[in-house]
């Protein structure tokens, strides 16, 4: 429960931040996006027009060259054809390979970044954070042991960690039904579920919960010498309470900041393993750059507009999280910007 005084802190730096604006409209834009996609998609997005495929965003148009042999007067003759084509608004955002619209394509896919980084994000969360203030609050053996077992899962690179696990636990995809199309509030003609990709989820989690754990620990480690740790520990308040009490609200502002920006970087992350192949659903903006790349010399679109959504997703996150940052620890408000 945030204090009076933090949210007044929160509130001041929005007011007085440009970029904490641009980032908090950036964020409830994409969030909107995925709320609100069954009513915003013109198409259903997996839905396959052959006829219309590859077809460019309204305003511009596609030129395509098709070469043929013909056999005019007894000799062989190559003839070559132009065709343009033109936008039409029925595709907003032009189509894909498949004819499907790729508009509701990216609306769709915010879904999917949006679920993952923020579902991964608090996994990775609630099993750093308890790790961390246990290893920071009896240090010792205990801490040793349990920072040593992060230390091994630091030692490889996130990406190559979570392909790994993917490959060994398989691709769980959980399907889940949308609440706009089953109420009926939602036009029938919409998906009536979506895809989440659980094992992106747990992968995203067990990745990253090592940057939560050190910075727990590190919090743990000087709140556990102040004075009102020692005077709870000489009424003989037991270790959980003190932790739970004392400890975790305290270092709370420094997981808040870190948790913010591990959104972004799991967006990515998920960006990732779905233009690899490993996400288990077709609607993720890193699927569909995947699918679009042998095409980007003529049809762009296909793999620009979700790497432009991948873009303002992180971009608004990261920009929240500088927001939050500078409000709850105006202490480290200034000094060069460091990465995960």
């Amino acid at each position: 429960m945030l204090s009076p005084r933090t949210w007044r802190n929160l509130g001041g730096e929005l007011r007085q931040s440009v970029l904490a604006k641009l980032g908090v409209a950036l964020f409830a834009v994409v969030v909107g996006m995925a709320l609100f996609a069954p009513f915003l998609a013109p198409h259903n997005p997996n839905v396959q027009h052959l006829d219309q495929k590859l077809l460019p965003p309204v305003g511009l148009s596609r030129v395509t060259t098709t070469t043929t042999t013909e056999m005019v007067n007894g000799s062989i003759t190559t003839v070559t054809e132009r065709t343009q084509i033109n936008a039409t608004w029925t595709y907003p955002l032009g189509t894909d390979p498949l004819g499907r619209d790729m508009l509701s394509r990216v609306l769709y896919g915010a879904r999917t970044s949006m679920l993952v980084g923020i579902l991964g994000t608090a996994l990775a969360t609630s099993i750093g954070a308890p790790i961390g203030l246990v290893a920071g609050y009896y240090g010792g053996l205990v801490d040793d042991t349990l920072m040593r077992f992060a230390d091994i899962m630091l030692a490889f690179p996130s990406l190559v960690l979570a392909i790994s696990l993917v490959g060994l636990f398989g691709r769980i995809a959980v399907s889940v039904p949308d609440p706009w199309v089953i109420f009926g509030i939602a036009p029938a003609t919409m998906p009536p579920t979506f895809t989440l990709p659980g094992m992106v989820i747990l992968v995203v989690g067990l990745v990253n919960w090592v940057w939560i754990a050190r910075v727990a620990r590190g919090e743990a480690l000087s709140i556990v010498e102040a004075e009102y740790v020692k005077a709870a520990r000489s009424y003989g308040t037991s270790d959980i309470r003190i932790m739970t009490r004392h400890v975790l609200p305290n270092a709370l502002t420094p997981i808040l900041i870190l948790a913010t920006i591990l959104v972004a970087a799991n967006i990515l992350l998920e960006s990732s393993l779905a233009y690899l192949g490993f996400s288990g659903t077709t609607l993720s903006w890193g699927f569909d750059i995947s699918q679009g790349q042998q095409y980007l010399a003529t049809s762009w679109w296909v793999t620009t507009l979700p790497g432009v959504g991948i873009v303002l997703a992180v971009m608004g996150v990261n920009l929240i999280g500088d927001w939050l940052r500078d409000a709850l620890d105006p202490g480290i408000e200034g000094e060069s910007e460091g990465g995960i």
